[in-house]
């Protein structure tokens, strides 16, 4: 039964992280950017409902930096999970350190690491919830191939309305995916131009 259960949550923060935005889990050189902010996606898997309050950091280039979900499963099997998906080429076996504010970390053990990404995580129980809903910002840290550390901050901001609240309309879902694929197309091309500005001026200057 717990295999099943694992199972069901897995699925459920796959499809859920995979329909909110499509980018790759290939690296973190990149600077942070804004965040579409806590928000809530219910689903039905098989007999069980399954919905996850999650939060998804980007990179200016559209890579995705951490996706954040406390999934709970409801009907047939019933289980809370609090998962993170970070990019690949971590170092095994640390996992993911979560501290809110400054209080002590907790470590998130990864539980599977695939090409595109690793994903860490533990049992989502009362106290977890609790303290993202008291909490300001909370802070997940993991390590990569190279030993170094690579924090990401999240605001809490907005947590409490989400986790309590109704789920996002799949409308609304999609039109946001939309606009973030605009935005992150505006940020890539202007990019480029900048990039190639820069090599034009050296040309001229040589």
């Amino acid at each position: 039964m717990t295999f099943r259960i694992s199972n069901v949550a897995k699925i459920a923060v796959a499809t859920l992280f995979a329909a909110s935005v499509s980018a790759s889990l290939t690296g973190m050189a990149h600077a942070q950017t804004p965040t579409q902010g806590w928000y809530k996606v219910c689903t039905k898997q098989e007999d069980n409902d399954v919905c996850v309050v999650q939060n998804i950091v980007t990179a200016s280039t559209g890579q995705l930096l951490t996706a954040i979900g406390l999934i709970i499963v409801e009907g047939k099997v019933n289980n809370k999970v609090l998962q993170v998906s970070v990019p690949s080429a971590r170092t095994i076996p640390p996992g993911v350190n979560m501290q809110i504010d400054d209080g002590k970390a907790q470590r998130v053990p990864y539980s599977v690491c695939m090409p595109d990404k690793c994903v860490a995580q533990v049992p989502l129980t009362d106290a977890i919830v609790d303290s993202f809903k008291r909490g300001g910002e909370v802070v997940f840290t993991s390590m990569n191939y190279q030993r170094a550390a690579n924090p990401i901050k999240i605001s809490l901001k907005g947590f409490t309305d989400a986790f309590d609240g109704e789920p996002v309309a799949q409308s609304e879902l999609q039109e946001r995916q939309r606009l973030l694929q605009e935005e992150m197309q505006r940020k890539a091309q202007s990019a480029r131009e900048k990039l190639e500005a820069a090599q034009k001026k050296a040309k001229e200057t040589n």
